[in-house]
């Protein structure tokens, strides 16, 4: 019988990482009925042939960390994603997203993220729920779906908020009730794990004694906890073993969101990290991480604030930069002391580069400059810059940290454990370059020119690992009965085509990907076929 789909003639990378094989694949109702291999028997007809000779087949890649929160619904296209054969993303990053929410907190965690995901305004928001925001994805544009398929994660900053705002102080014991119940009611309606920023208020204000009950009711759900922990700079290796901790306390699945070690003093330090990872995991412990392939780091420009600074929430914080005496403290803060919010360490502002703003009245004046450049061409301090942009911009304003090192990033990549993620935000005039190019990235710069991983063993960290830490049974793999989620790629050319300079390039060499034997890019070229679904997390045996 005739399949829907036959892909002739490839190099299958089925994403175990083992080396690759030719043969065709055979589609039929989204998934793949048959992996036939030169000479054994009939090889399978289809209704749709693609001769791939030349062309390598895996499995859909997974984005471990991502910030399409609002963009799947308010860009059908999202090219930015599936034109680098992205077939699932794990959103709810960084302990900040929009469910649960409520008419109190709504508006002001809208502006708070506004510099990673835009103002929303053309999002209904209709939802409150995590079950109705999932509900609400699946529809998509119209009833049709999305771009890509979605995973969400609970945002621990975001039911802080819920619970007690944005106060600095201790849950009280009916506080921590509250939150332990919107992660269970979150986790049962679907939610795969829970997402912390603890560099973020509301949620850096949680200490750990309260982010190990919630880790617990996360591990009573087989889920996992994925901090954005403490420091990524000064303090960054006790950061990370305060999640190892934690996270053994709880019995909880760990895994480190944006696994890196950033600024001057960390130069060179990974070994230390991932010793540190091995004696926990050859304790006991379930720890993986993800992973950008570029050095520079995204955040807002309001996030590098002293967390004293935010308490009270958005409006709060834009008061206390209005007032002189108290701007100059937020200022020794962040250029002396080194705030919480830069991860201890003093802010250099030549390194800290204007990627984006919500109000584009300031776009010309800013956008690629670094904040001293902006500064010395107004002929002011810096921290007069950055306070001004941080007023009128309303806090919306989003930059790049150069503070990075390259020998970090080869090194955690090499990890078994490591995971691919964008940390991807798709809002802002300049944005990073790892929004539209992280996957390609790391198979044609990493993998085919630096030989830092083989071509299948990256395609495994972008695959299969990623799958197996979202405990999918049928994802990952090309396997027969697996679901075709696939990405074709020319191993020659596939390459990232977004630069720091053009950053909404679209990736060269990967001219097909399928999401459940669907075509979302063929010949090179988005279709209009909206075949991602949400994710939900696979109930406990």
């Amino acid at each position: 019988m005739d399949m829907d789909t036959v892909i002739r003639n490839t190099r299958v990378m089925d994403g175990t990482g083992s080396p690759s094989y030719t043969a065709d694949i055979a589609i039929t109702s989204g998934r793949i009925a048959e992996i036939h291999r030169p000479g054994n028997g009939p090889r399978p007809t289809g209704r749709t042939v693609v001769d791939a000779h030349g062309l390598a087949t895996s499995p859909g890649f997974i984005d471990m960390h991502a910030h399409s929160d609002l963009a799947l619904l308010q860009d059908p296209s999202h090219e930015a994603k599936a034109a680098q054969g992205v077939t699932l993303e794990v959103i709810g990053q960084d302990g900040l997203s929009y469910a649960p929410v409520d008419d109190r907190v709504l508006p002001s965690l809208r502006t708070q993220i506004a510099g990673w995901n835009g103002p929303g305004h053309d999002a209904d928001f209709t939802w409150r729920t995590t079950g109705e925001y999932l509900d609400r994805l699946d529809h998509g544009f119209d009833g049709a779906g999305i771009a890509v398929n979605a995973a969400y994660l609970i945002p621990q900053g975001t039911v802080r908020a819920l619970a007690l705002g944005w106060d600095d102080r201790p849950a009280t014991g009916a506080e921590l009730d509250r939150m332990r119940r919107l992660v269970a009611e979150g986790l049962e309606q679907g939610a795969v794990g829970m997402s912390s920023g603890l560099t973020y208020t509301p949620g850096m204000y949680a200490d750990d004694a309260e982010l190990t009950e919630l880790c617990r009711v996360v591990a009573a759900h087989g889920g996992y906890y994925c901090p954005h922990h403490r420091s990524y700079g000064a303090h960054a290796l006790r950061a990370y073993a305060e999640m190892i901790e934690l996270t053994r306390a709880a019995g909880c699945a760990l895994h480190l969101a944006h696994a890196v070690l950033n600024f001057p003093g960390n130069e060179g330090r990974a070994p230390e990290l991932l010793r540190m990872l091995d004696e926990a995991r050859a304790a006991g412990a379930d720890i993986t991480l993800d992973s950008y392939p570029y050095t520079p780091g995204c955040t807002t420009l309001a996030a590098l604030l002293p967390s004293w600074a935010a308490e009270g929430g958005p409006d709060a914080m834009l008061a206390r930069l209005k007032d002189d005496a108290t701007s100059a403290r937020v200022r020794h803060a962040m250029e002396v002391e080194g705030s919480d919010g830069c991860h201890g360490v003093p802010v250099d502002w030549r390194s800290v580069e204007i990627s984006g703003v919500t109000d584009d009245r300031l776009a010309a004046a800013h956008i690629g400059r670094t904040v001293a450049g902006a500064a010395a061409d107004r002929r002011e301090e810096p921290w007069t810059t950055a306070r001004r942009l941080l007023l009128e911009d309303r806090l919306g304003t989003t930059v790049l940290q150069h503070v990075g090192h390259e020998e970090n990033v080869r090194t955690i990549m090499r990890h078994p454990a490591h995971t691919g993620g964008s940390d991807g935000i798709l809002h802002g005039a300049k944005p990073h370059p790892r929004a539209y190019g992280t996957f390609p990235h790391y198979l044609g710069h990493y993998a085919r020119e630096l030989g830092v991983l083989s071509l299948e063993e990256c395609v495994a960290h972008l695959t299969s690992r990623p799958a197996a830490r979202l405990r999918l049974p049928d994802r990952g793999l090309i396997r027969e009965g697996y679901r075709a989620d696939l990405v074709l790629f020319d191993p020659g050319t596939v390459a990232a085509g977004a630069t720091f300079e053009a950053p909404r390039t679209l990736p060269t060499g990967i001219p097909y990907v399928l999401i459940a034997g669907r075509f979302v890019m063929k010949d090179g070229r988005r279709t209009d076929v909206l075949a991602g679904r949400t994710v939900r997390r696979t109930p406990l045996c």
